[in-house]
């Protein structure tokens, strides 16, 4: 199989290469998290024994025959998908990227790099920060009324959807920005609406895999500073693409006088 072409903005293809152009970006994703999992489940151990951290020595239980295999394997392919994700983002750019001007094309691609950093940062701060902390106070909630048995699958689950929660969550100032940039949004109304902004940080931490309140408030607290680096964020490139739309309109301009003295001429 070829690799898939990068096509530039303004080329002209069919419906037939475009289509050929997703098939091959969509083989090469696949092929990072066959490849990924093949690693990941060969580590399956390394990868248990680090999501098991949480529980302090307690080992997760299996009910089934298949469960184990089940179990392990999903874990492996949710290990695979997070290792890949830089692949896939960057397959996914590419295929969009011609949709945009060149100017345009490298706004995107360090916001779509920042996108991808923040999505990791936000799982690595559910593993070292909010998995270690809610972990025990859960467990460890109403213990003497509970024969409390830690069911692997149901644990694993919890891990997996947390972290994942918690790593779209830290997208928060790129979907601001982006606001912004479509000027839906304002630094100036962010502003305004600082406390209706808090508000709703609190009720998307509570809608949040985690209804406990180890686990809401610290997945609250990000989310608070999240919000308020993205008003800051949204003034200091609003006023940046303030200043480039000015800059293009002058120049423009300029270009418009000189082709109609041009034209004028003698």
């Amino acid at each position: 199989m070829r690799l898939p072409r990068r096509l530039s903005y303004g080329d002209r293809v069919t419906l037939v290469e475009h289509l050929d152009e997703l098939r091959a970006r969509l083989i090469v994703s696949l092929a990072a998290v066959a490849l990924a999992f093949g690693f990941a489940y060969g580590f399956r151990g390394q990868i248990l024994d680090a999501l098991n951290e949480p529980l302090e020595g307690k080992i997760p239980t299996t009910l089934g025959v298949a469960e184990p295999f089940m179990t392990s394997f999903t874990v492996s392919l949710y290990a695979a998908l997070a290792v890949a994700i830089p692949v896939i983002v960057y397959q996914l750019w590419s295929f969009l990227a011609p949709a945009f001007a060149e100017k345009d094309q490298r706004l995107v691609s360090r916001l779509v790099l920042f996108a991808t950093f923040l999505f990791v940062g936000g799982i690595m701060f559910s593993y070292f920060i909010v998995l270690p902390a809610a972990t025990p106070f859960l467990l460890g909630f109403d213990s003497d009324l509970y024969d409390i048995q830690i069911r692997a699958r149901d644990y694993y689950s919890f891990v997996s959807l947390t972290s994942i929660a918690i790593g779209f969550l830290f997208e928060l100032p790129i979907i601001v920005l982006g606001l912004v940039r479509l000027k839906v949004l304002t630094a100036a109304r962010l502003r305004r609406n600082r406390r209706i902004g808090i508000v709703l940080c609190f009720a998307v931490a509570v809608a949040l895999p985690g209804i406990d309140p180890v686990t809401t408030t610290l997945q609250a607290v990000p989310l608070l500073v999240l919000f308020e680096a993205s008003i800051w964020l949204a003034g200091l490139f609003e006023r940046r693409w303030a200043a480039q739309e000015e800059a293009d309109a002058e120049a423009a301009a300029a270009e418009a006088e000189a082709e109609g003295l041009a034209g004028s001429s003698p």
